[in-house]
This record gives C-alpha cells, sequence and structure tokens, in this order.
C-alpha cells in the first residue's frame, strides 16, 4: 500500500503508538495486519525502516471509533505489533495506550468537549470491558501541558484519571481463571490472575532472583528467561487462554518486598521482554494478587487497612499507583490509577 493512512502518533503513559480512526484502515484484518507491520518496520529487531521503536512498549496500535453502545462514546481495539516476528496481535488490553484515548477522539471529534474536563467512555473491545477516561480540556479543547508526573516519563503533563469497571476475568473468564488464589507449576507458587491482565504472579525469590535487578541483568539471564517460559506454557491452557506458544499473554510479574516505601516491587516480562515499568493493567492484577490471602504476592506485599485500598506498585524505574475498592465479600469491586498522554504528531503513516 504506497498510499498514506492518516494518523496521531502518541505517548500513552509509558508506551507509545499509532492511533488510527477504524474507518482510516483496511477494513480485511489481513491487509490492515500487513500495513501496520510495514508501518513499524517488523519483523527486524531494530524496525529500522519503520516507526516502532524497537521495542514492544514502542510497537502498539489503537484503533478507535464511534460506539454504537448505551454505556461507552467510543470503541477502542488495542493491536501490539511484534518487533521480531510478523504479528499483529489482539490478544491483550493495554492501559498505557488506553490513556491517549480520550483525548485522541475528543481531537477527531467523536467526543465532544464540554467544560474544564470530559470523561469519555471507552468500551475496550479485547476484553469486553468498561474504562473511564477524564480529559483536560479547558476552553474546550484537550490540553496536554499539566502538572502531573508518572514515572518512566520526563516531565510533566495533565492528568488523565482512568477507572476500570468489571475488569475482573477479562481475558480469561475469572477472576482467578484456575479457582485457586496458588498454583504449583514446575514446583513454583504462583497466582494466576486476570483484573484486566493475564499475569502470572511469583515469587522473584523462587525464581533464583532477589527483585531488585535491572531489566538488563534480567533479560541476559538465559536460565530464567527458560523457567519463566516453560512456566508460562503451562500457565495459558490453565488460564483458558489456550496454547500462547506465540501470544503476548500471560505476562509473567516476579515479586519481592518493596525497596522504596510502596506495596511490593516488580520485575515483569512481557512476556519475552523485560518491561521497562510494568503495564498499567498488568499492575491493576498484581496490586489485585496481593490482597488475596497466602498468595505469593501476599507474602510479601505491605498492605494498608480498609475496604479502598493505596497500592504503590514498585517497578524498575518507579513506581505505579493502583487504588482498589473491595466489596463486602473481599473481592475487588473497581480500580483506578492516573496516566498521561501527548500528542506526538498528527498527519500521515506509509507502509512502503
Amino acid at each position: 500500500m504506497s498510499n498514506g493512512i492518516r494518523c496521531m502518533w502518541m505517548r500513552g503513559g509509558t508506551s507509545k503508538g499509532g492511533y488510527f480512526l477504524k474507518s482510516d484502515l483496511p477494513s480485511d484484518t489481513a491487509a490492515r495486519d500487513a500495513f501496520l507491520l510495514g508501518m513499524m518496520g517488523s519483523p527486524d529487531p531494530r524496525q529500522i525502516d519503520g516507526l516502532g521503536g524497537a521495542d514492544p512498549i514502542t510497537s502498539k496500535v489503537a484503533v478507535v471509533s464511534a460506539s454504537e453502545r448505551d454505556d461507552a462514546d467510543v470503541d477502542y481495539l488495542f493491536l501490539q505489533v511484534f518487533v521480531d516476528q510478523a504479528i499483529v496481535t489482539d490478544a491483550q488490553n493495554c492501559g498505557n495506550i488506553l490513556a491517549g484515548i480520550g483525548p485522541f477522539a475528543i481531537e477527531r471529534g467523536l467526543v465532544k468537549a464540554i467544560g474544564d474536563e470530559t470523561q469519555v467512555r471507552i468500551f475496550m473491545e479485547n476484553t469486553g470491558q468498561i474504562a473511564i477516561a477524564t480529559v483536560a480540556t479547558p476552553n474546550g479543547s484537550v490540553t496536554y501541558k499539566g502538572e502531573s508526573k508518572i514515572d518512566g516519563v520526563p516531565g510533566t503533563s495533565a492528568a488523565v484519571p482512568l477507572e476500570f469497571l468489571d475488569t475482573a476475568g477479562s481475558s480469561c473468564g475469572a477472576l482467578l481463571p484456575t479457582g485457586n488464589a496458588v498454583d504449583l507449576i514446575n514446583g513454583v507458587e504462583c497466582t494466576l490472575i486476570d483484573n484486566g491482565m493475564p499475569v502470572v504472579v511469583m515469587r522473584a525469590s523462587d525464581m533464583g532472583i532477589s527483585g531488585t535487578e535491572s531489566r538488563e541483568e534480567l533479560e541476559a539471564n538465559s536460565e530464567l528467561r527458560a523457567k519463566l517460559e516453560a512456566i508460562r506454557l503451562q500457565a495459558g491452557p490453565m488460564m483458558n487462554l489456550g496454547d500462547v506458544t506465540e501470544k503476548s499473554v500471560p505476562k509473567m510479574s516476579m515479586v519481592s518486598e518493596a525497596t522504596d516505601g510502596g506495596a511490593l516491587s516488580t520485575r515483569t516480562f512481557i512476556p519475552h521482554r523485560c518491561h521497562a515499568s510494568i503495564g498499567v493493567l498488568g499492575a491493576v492484577s498484581v496490586a489485585t494478587a496481593a490482597i488475596l490471602p497466602n498468595s505469593p504476592a501476599a507474602s510479601v506485599a505491605n498492605l494498608p487497612e480498609g475496604n479502598r485500598k493505596t497500592l504503590a506498585v514498585e517497578h524498575p524505574i518507579g513506581e505505579m499507583t493502583v487504588v482498589i475498592d473491595i466489596d463486602q465479600d473481599g473481592q475487588p469491586k473497581s480500580a483506578a490509577l492516573l496516566r498521561t498522554a501527548r500528542k506526538l504528531f498528527d498527519g500521515e503513516v506509509f507502509a512502503e
């Protein structure tokens, strides 16, 4: 396809990628995926012939359209474009890219700005759940300037609070798809959990690491990566995800005691590269695992009292704070956190 397609490139949270109106992309899935692979420059570890940044967190796509649902303003489909494989998958959601959906929808005229703040109700097609984004719209237009800071992003931007509703079991059919807070896989205690993102949570010490290592150290640890993949391939069917050999879920998060005053610390593979931080919905799932009695995460977590728990989930470059409301039965009712977004360019992109 030699013609360009209209696209807005945005940073959403600690990720970035291309945001498209659904109507601007090819309607045929194979043609759409071929365009996106060419646009990103995949498959190639450097993505030198495309816009991808040689990292899964910079090789992402959002497809947005006006929603026909009564409970949503827009529909959002997240697509992960693999870096070194010719794969485009919708097997997961992305809460970081989600942070840019509200601003994008307003900029493209799908939602009208109302007052100094505009709420955008977003139906997440990947998981069938609703998120509500609050976007700063002074004078009736989106602003990206503000005083909010998130770890992993330099400087400050306008806050984009995100509230997630009914995310439990969004991909796996249940918060705990096996029905257990702890499952033993290859001798390692794991929590197989899905509160918006399928994640396998295990103690870092059980994987032979301290949990304080850098991303580079962990990626160079071939023995660790082999152990993680062996567990992941067994966890996939147990989580109702089937054969996950070529899937980007479940994520693999190793937890340890917090080192900087948070609730707990994480090192997460997504699934074959170590995340520079942690995904938004991945953080929600890990934080939820921490409130489950006798789970690996609970054994290392420092938890506050009360039915509203504010948990700082530490990661290699800072922390992500998750607020979880718990019902009278001790089950998660809703989760919220704060992200930021910024428009990087608006124009046309080309695949060849």
